[in-house]
């Protein structure tokens, strides 16, 4: 026994480090089965998912083993705490403690593994075992067998007798370890239980995301803590983007905690408990609006808080044990294991540091991606439920920049509200590390810190003004595209489009001002970021001189390194409030959008179908659209209309009578009286509106398809033979609005729409307008005589041949019904109504005269007539002659496209074309030489302090003077140099932008109508919005900021190879691999961000549909249909 206890070392030193490894495993596994448990909360567990689990290749021996281990350490524990006691407390207390605390450890950390293992397996759809059980259960094998092999040693060659009790320990340590091993290795779920219940028995049958009828739950639901850190989850999509062309297919769903679905009813529900029940009217307010926002996603808040505090703390560990390590180097007399742990430490420290900052922009760009998606989702509410006088205040320009601009600031809020609590943090800590290093200088550095952060708050604000300054004039040019772009069919009739193009050339130059002083505002920002740690550095080592405080190398090496960290808060801090003021301005738009007026819900009394036989009722009525006029839009009125009556309304322009429909689907103000309606109702517009899609999709508006009746409403509405000439039938995608069909065309399509619903009210805005005589004669006597003859109609007309069929015909007259009643009764009774008869049959005998007048004019309409069947038929050649057999075959393609985001990578020449269309790219090589100085100079500067002051205090140090003129020197020099390579850039940036935004609207206006036809306008808004956002001012940046970082990499691997060139060996091997990942990453980046791009567009055509249609939409009850699919989209 004796002799064991002269290996002690070597076991206590073993146990020891077997207890630490099994103590973090303890803690890490606790918290990931706190994490799970979380998850399992808010995840279905069902008994069938219990049941799956049985389908891993030995799930419940592995189970078995680890909570068999677990008891199996405790009884250990137990007798090596019965040895101890029997050898004497005070013999080997050491090796005893070492052993005891591992077994006890190891008892906890199994259960815990246990435990993990069973909430992990209950609701994960991984086919692997939990990576992080896996790597443990390799370690420990290997750890068992280092314990056995040491034990082995210790008998045979020094003739070591160890306790019984450690014999068992190691033995039967490796047992299961080697089986756990081989479960980590090869386990799984078994592939002939589970692949025959996923997969279908057809391919392609199910309707799947994924094409294969398997859903593509999203990987982040189920992935480990291992997988959360290091983002390992969205691998398998990296490699499906680097194997193929990504398409939406191919992404998995959204995780349930962070869809639309889930985020905006919490937060609905947070605003309405601060503002009230009627929060979207005018309860609403910037700070409430924040507030419910925060409260809403307040766990990604406190996640990004807490990386940033720990990315803020690791970050720091460089510069304040540089000082020391330099120490070490010119120490020799120092111990090599000091040093690898020196170094062990900055290794350790920098892995957490980029951890915690993948995680940091992780969990503040999902705030931002939930904020963004709440408030776009809450602006699309807002707009369903907008009233129509309040619609005027705003266009579909200026909601689109509410939409894309302001909601994505507001989602920065969490980034930057985070960087603003870290700045005390982060300058707490600097003076900390400079106290430790300068002493007393480190105050007058504070001092200068303060100075420069007041220094920049002017910059700060005339970026705040300039900024505010291009929103409103975005605002003013983003309203003008949209009007243009609605009515660009007009604009090319009339030859006007060029005109209406210098009017935006005109706004957009008003913005390009804003933007250029914004452009020069931000060079001195720079200017005065990288004249910072120059700065501070003289102020402080020259405040060194007169306290005596010695300047070694380390002293001053460390204090420039803090000093770059240092520079971040003290510049960004202007930076902060600005944005902070800039979001605030966003807040506030959106605040004003959202106290626009409402419809008011208690304009009409709804009654469930079939509780009275009167349909529609109104009793005393007085409504106006401006509350504020005088005069009353409608007064006086009374109506009743029973179940199944057909009523038609009448009167001269400008007389009340669409007005009289509004007020029936409650989109009037109504001053006094009582409107109700008995049964649902669908209004059919006088001017059409049809959603971008396919001609099914829009008759059928969110019902299911009933094909009899489907065909019937075809043929009531004489669509049939229109649908029978398209390549693609009724699955012809017909564009955005319905741009590409006629005007009677699309106004049959809004009439099937309408008999598809089989409501019970139906109102009709002049229906039969944009149709000719014959085709509004067959679609009345089809549609409102045949298909709803029991049915209650209401038409507005200005056929006159149509009112004797109507049960009542109602007379406006200045916003009044002036006469009631049926045809004949009123064409005795009253003088308007004969004065508007006659009226009509005037203009019909002039049109017969002018008839008389052009005797071919038959003949023509028939020539025309045999012209247009035979052309669609596909039997008319180009020189007129009927042939049936010259048929040419023409691929079948839609007319309307979707939009295409581009495929694989992006081209070197798109680049080129970028950099050279300024000024031919004559700025490119001086920008260039501008960042190689201003790098020479920084390394320059660093260098020479370095190798000017000594290691340590017991050298002579230089004089200051001298010195500090020489810095200074260096400094300032990079400075300019910064500054003259950021003022070109600007230069470049800004000449580029203008000249790109001419080039593509002038594209776009010279565009020939077909384009229109084909493009939504939401496209080019889209192009004309975000992306020209981006060219003006993020482009350029990440431009420069890729040149920068590339030259100052070089310039840091040039400057180490100098004084170890082996360095250069490890540079070359880290950027090959740098480069092949980023190669193997980059073309799902791509995808990616097109597909970003293509919704967004998808978005604001919604959101400009919506828009116009709001009205039908409320009329059809589809306001929670519009929700979903708007949630959909996000």
């Amino acid at each position: 026994m004796q002799v064991y206890f002269l290996f002690k070392p070597n076991l206590v030193v073993l146990h020891g480090f077997s207890a630490c490894a099994h103590f973090v495993l303890l803690l890490v596994m606790s918290v990931a089965w706190v994490c799970n448990r979380l998850k399992v909360n808010s995840h279905e567990c069902t008994e069938q998912r219990l049941k799956d689990n049985a389908k891993f290749l030995l799930y419940i021996p592995t189970l078995l083993s680890c909570l068999g281990m677990s008891l199996f350490h405790l009884i250990l524990s137990v007798l090596n705490y019965f040895y101890w006691y029997r050898d004497g407390w005070s013999e080997s207390s050491e090796n005893y403690l070492a052993i005891q605390f591992d077994l006890v450890l190891r008892t906890l950390a199994w259960f815990v593994v246990c435990g993990y293992l069973r909430a992990c397996l209950s609701y994960s759809s991984e086919k692997k075992y939990p990576i992080f059980p896996r790597i443990w259960w390799g370690f420990y094998f290997l750890l068992s067998c280092s314990c056995l092999a040491l034990d082995i040693v210790l008998y045979t060659q020094h003739k070591c007798y160890l306790p019984t009790h450690f014999w068992v320990l190691d033995i039967g340590s490796v047992l299961p370890g080697s089986f756990l091993c081989y479960i980590g290795l090869f386990g799984g779920r078994n592939r002939e239980n589970t692949i025959p219940l996923q997969e279908p028995l057809l391919n392609g049958v199910g309707g799947s995301s994924n094409g294969n009828g398997i859903r593509n739950v999203s990987p982040y639901s189920s992935a480990g803590l291992l997988s959360l850190l290091t983002f390992s989850w969205i691998s398998p999509l990296i490699s499906l983007g680097n194997k193929k062309t990504l398409d939406p297919n191919d992404l998995p769903e959204i995780a349930e905690i962070g869809s639309a679905n889930r985020i905006f009813p919490i937060f609905i529900n947070k605003l309405e408990s601060y503002c009230g029940s009627d929060n979207e009217s005018n309860g609403v307010g910037s700070l409430l609006l924040l507030k419910a926002l925060i409260l809403s996603m307040w766990k990604e808040i406190l996640y990004s808080a807490f990386f940033a505090l720990v990315n803020t703390i690791s970050s720091y560990v460089g510069p304040y044990l540089m000082e020391t390590f330099i120490q070490y180097l010119h120490d020799r007399g120092n111990s090599t294991l000091k040093g690898c742990l020196l170094v062990s430490v900055f290794l350790v420290a920098k892995l957490v540091e980029c951890l915690s900052q993948g995680q940091l922009h992780f969990w503040a760009d999902r705030f931002g991606m939930q904020g963004h998606t709440a408030l776009v989702a809450l602006i699309y509410k807002k707009l369903l439920s907008l009233s129509s006088r309040a619609k005027q205040d705003y266009t579909s320009g200026e909601i689109v920049n509410l939409m894309s601009v302001d909601t994505e600031r507001i989602g920065e809020f969490s980034w930057y509200a985070i960087r603003l609590c870290l700045v005390p943090f982060q300058i707490g800590v600097a003076m900390f590390i400079l106290y430790r290093s300068m002493g007393p200088a480190s105050f007058i550095t504070l001092a200068a810190a303060m100075t420069i952060m007041v220094g920049n708050i002017p910059v700060g604000r005339l970026q705040q003004k300039f900024q505010l300054g291009m929103m409103e004039a975005k605002d003013e040019r983003m309203k003008s595209t949209a009007e243009i772009l609605r009515n660009m069919r007009v604009l090319k009739l009339q030859a006007w489009e060029m005109r209406f193009l210098s009017q935006i050339y005109e706004l957009r130059k008003k913005e390009e001002n804003l933007l250029r002083k914004y452009l020069y505002t931000s060079v001195v920002e720079v200017f005065l970021f990288c004249g910072v740690p120059a700065f501070m550095a003289a102020i402080s080592f020259l405040s060194c001189i007169p306290l005596g405080i010695p300047l070694t190398s380390g002293r001053i090496l460390s204090a420039l390194a803090t000093f770059r960290y240092l520079q971040v808060p003290i510049d960004e801090l202007p930076a902060i409030i600005t944005m902070f003021a800039q979001m605030k301005i966003s807040l506030n738009r959106i605040v004003s959008f959202l106290c626009l007026e409402d419809l008011h819900p208690d304009i009409l009394e709804k009654l469930p179908r079939g509780s009275s036989k009167v349909s529609v009722e109104i009793i005393n009525g007085n409504f106006s659209w401006d509350l504020s006029y005088a005069n009353p839009t409608l007064r006086n009125l009374n109506l009743r209309v029973y179940n199944g009556m057909k009523v038609a309304i009448c009167g001269t322009v400008g007389s009340g009578k669409s007005s009289l429909l509004s007020c029936i689907l409650g989109e009037v103000p109504r001053l006094s009286g009582t409107v109700t309606l008995a049964g649902s109702k669908v209004y059919v517009s006088q001017s059409s509106w049809i959603q971008g899609g396919t001609i099914e999709y829009n008759i059928l508006f969110g019902k299911e398809m009933d094909r009899e009746k489907y065909e019937q409403v075809l043929e009531v509405c004489s669509l049939k033979s229109d649908i029978e000439v398209l390549d693609f039938g009724d699955q012809t995608i017909i564009g955005e609005r319905g741009i590409n069909p006629s005007g009677g065309q699309k106004q049959r399509i809004q009439i099937a729409r309408a008999l598809y619903q089989d409501a019970d009210i139906y109102l009709f805005d002049d229906p039969f307008s944009a149709v000719d005589a014959y085709t509004g004669t067959h679609l009345f006597k089809r549609c409102l005589l045949g298909l709803l003859g029991s049915k209650t109609v209401i038409y507005v007309t200005h056929q006159v041949e149509f009112l004797p069929y109507a049960d009542l015909i109602l007379l406006m007259n200045d916003g009044m019904i002036t006469q009631a009643g049926k045809y004949d009764d009123i064409l005795i009774s009253g003088s308007d109504f004969v004065e508007l008869i006659s009226a009509h049959e005037k203009a019909l005998r002039a049109i017969d005269s002018t008839k008389s007048t052009c005797p071919n004019q038959v003949e023509n309409e028939e020539n025309l007539h045999y012209f247009v069947e035979n052309c669609k038929k596909g039997k008319l050649r180009k020189d007129g002659v009927n042939s049936e057999f010259d048929e040419i075959v023409v691929p079948k393609v839609q007319f309307v496209q979707e939009e295409d985001g581009g495929k694989g990578k992006v081209g070197m020449s798109i680049y080129w074309t970028y950099i050279t269309t300024s000024y031919r790219g004559a700025l490119i090589p001086c920008i260039l030489l501008a960042q190689i100085l201003f790098q020479f100079l920084q390394i320059g500067s660093t260098y020479w302090v370095a190798g000017t002051f000594p290691a340590s205090e017991d050298k002579r140090t230089p004089t200051g003077g001298l010195f500090l003129i020489q810095y200074v020197a260096l400094a300032l020099g990079s400075s300019v140099c910064i500054l003259v390579a950021d003022l070109l850039q600007a230069i470049s940036g800004y000449k580029t932008a203008t000249l790109l935004f001419k080039k593509m609207h002038n594209c776009v206006f010279r565009a020939p109508m077909s384009f229109f036809d084909s493009t939504s306008s939401a496209c080019i808004l889209n192009r004309a919005s975000i992306d020209q956002s981006e060219v003006d001012e993020s482009i350029p940046n990440l431009i420069k900021w890729f040149a920068f970082s590339t030259i100052q990499l070089l310039g840091t691997v040039i400057m180490m190879s100098q004084v170890y060139w082996h360095v250069f060996i490890i540079f070359v091997l880290m950027i090959s691999i740098s480069i092949w990942y980023q190669q193997y990453c980059i073309a799902t980046i791509k995808e990616l961000s097109r597909m970003v791009g293509v919704r967004n567009a998808d978005i604001i055509q919604h959101f400009t549909e919506t828009a116009s249609g709001s009205t039908t939409i409320r009329s059809f009850d589809q306001e929670s249909r519009f929700m979903e699919t708007k949630s959909q989209a996000n």
